[in-house]
């Protein structure tokens, strides 16, 4: 059991209105993450390209993504203006992360696989860049807003909250873009982009806006407006890197989200081709509705994380949430029957415990590692380290978005017979969609049982902290 460090200090305390411009944020990370992954199978449906293409399309983009998060870290935590450290990416990259996307989506009809390949491949790497311009100094930032344990699972867990809302949405964006409004699914992604983009720039702006950034321990104050050299980069990264408890946040994230990645399509194509019989317009719908209702129980998942991580502590409450999760997984396998499409929605409220507990805790449980890097470095890296988590995050996220396209087509699914797939692909697609995001999620249990940073010890890191910096608040 957790022990009491008592209520939180007034100047520990991160205003509501502030919580909620940070979950602006949130907002627009979640609305261009959901976009990307829920549009790609337009490029399948609607432009004939292979399964592993499309594969390939959502990897290779996201491993340069990953190359360029750490970079971005240092970048923003060695970066010194009269707008703070993280302020000025965060505004012009939401500019033009909202302007790229929109731009991504606007592609021709009826050019070949090859140049729609191309055009997404090089468009999305651009995309990229302007997004971990935004993403990696925001999230950043959020690890800065307050040193108290409790307060800073309070703020991840109201910037969580808030960001699920293009999770509710997303699921319909297919149904949206086979909307007979549109002549083709081409249009409806092209009309789609531009509402998605506009709102990632209006809302992508307001933490830049109204938050601020906390002072820097003394010796991490260098002359205003330098960069560190390459070389302190590499340095950042290696003690990044050599933080045990960290490693083991990055591989439970990376087990529970990227088993989810491994077979995110695989959900869509279940609930189409096998429990609505390859009608892509019902299956549409019951993606749709599935999905939303899973985002919709999320919002209580985060509040219920929230408290109960102040009940038995962070590494307890992820123990929880994570085994729901793996009973919600099983539970699929007996759920989407084609006799009872609407009996899908019945593991959902489980299934919300993967995500909702998993972003609710880490980014909580990272903001106490930067603190615990800090005893021994004297510096604040929440740039380096949120890079360094997402990362990995991306990395896994990458591959797994390969390997899913791969294993789709190793299942023999060939959206050229449209219901008239074969009973093994359909079984494979099955089984993979239940067996290996369970399988992940019980591996990241056993990872994170070796977490050491309980709530007590955290209180004795922020003590020695603030003894060092003479500072009773920690806000120095």
């Amino acid at each position: 059991m957790s022990s009491d460090p008592g209520p939180t200090r007034p100047e520990d305390h991160v205003p509501f209105h502030h919580k909620l411009a940070y979950g602006s944020g949130a907002m627009v990370n979640n609305l261009l993450a959901a976009a990307m992954g829920n549009m790609m199978i337009v490029l399948n449906l609607g432009f004939g390209m292979s399964p592993a293409l499309v594969g390939a399309l959502g990897g290779l983009p996201r491993l340069v993504d990953a190359l360029t998060d750490p970079l971005m870290g240092h970048i923003s935590d060695n970066t010194r203006s009269r707008w703070g450290r993280r302020r000025p990416y965060i505004f012009v990259g939401a500019i033009l992360a909202g302007v790229i996307f929109i731009g991504l989506w606007q592609m021709p009809a009826g050019q070949t696989e090859d140049f729609y390949y191309w055009w997404f491949l090089v468009g999305s790497i651009v995309f990229f860049l302007a997004y971990t311009m935004f993403a990696t100094p925001w999230v950043a930032l959020g690890f800065e807003l307050t040193p108290d344990y409790h307060e800073r699972t309070r703020l991840m867990g109201v910037q969580f909250f808030f960001g699920q809302f293009p999770y509710v949405i997303a699921p319909f964006f297919l149904a949206f873009m086979t909307w007979s409004v549109f002549a083709s699914q081409r249009e409806g992604a092209a009309a789609l982009a531009v509402i998605i983009g506009v709102a990632a720039i209006v809302f992508g702006v307001v933490p830049a806006l109204v938050l601020r950034e906390r002072p820097l321990p003394p010796k991490q104050a260098p002359h205003a407006g330098s960069v560190s050299a390459l070389s302190g980069f590499f340095v950042a990264m290696g003690q990044t890197l050599s933080r045990v408890p960290f490693l083991l946040l990055c591989a439970a994230t990376f087990l529970v989200f990227n088993g989810f990645q491994l077979i995110a399509s695989f959900q869509a194509y279940v609930l189409i081709y096998y429990v609505s019989a390859g009608d892509q317009a019902v299956g549409a719908e019951l993606v749709g509705w599935v999905g939303s209702f899973q985002m919709v129980c999320s919002f209580a998942v985060i509040v219920f994380v929230t408290w109960l991580a102040g009940r038995i502590g962070k590494r307890r409450a992820f123990f929880v949430s994570t085994g729901i999760a793996v009973v919600g997984y099983l539970l699929k396998w007996f759920c989407y029957n084609p006799e009872m499409p609407w009996l899908a929605l019945v593991p959902a409220p489980l299934l919300a415990f993967a995500l909702g507990g998993l972003f609710t805790l880490m980014p909580s449980m990272i903001a106490d590692v930067v603190d615990y890097d800090e005893l021994s470095s004297h510096e604040r890296r929440e740039g380096m380290f949120g890079a360094v988590f997402w990362w990995v995050v991306k990395l896994g996220m990458g591959i797994a978005l390969w390997g899913g396209g791969v294993l789709l087509e190793a299942t023999g699914f060939d959206v050229e017979l449209g219901t008239q797939q074969t009973p093994e692909a359909l079984h494979l697609m099955r089984v993979f969609d239940v067996i290996l995001p369970a399988g992940t999620a019980a591996l990241a249990i056993v990872a994170l049982w070796f977490y050491p940073l309980t709530e007590a010890r955290t209180l004795e890191i922020r003590a020695e902290l603030e003894a060092r910096r003479g500072s009773g608040s920690g806000a120095d």
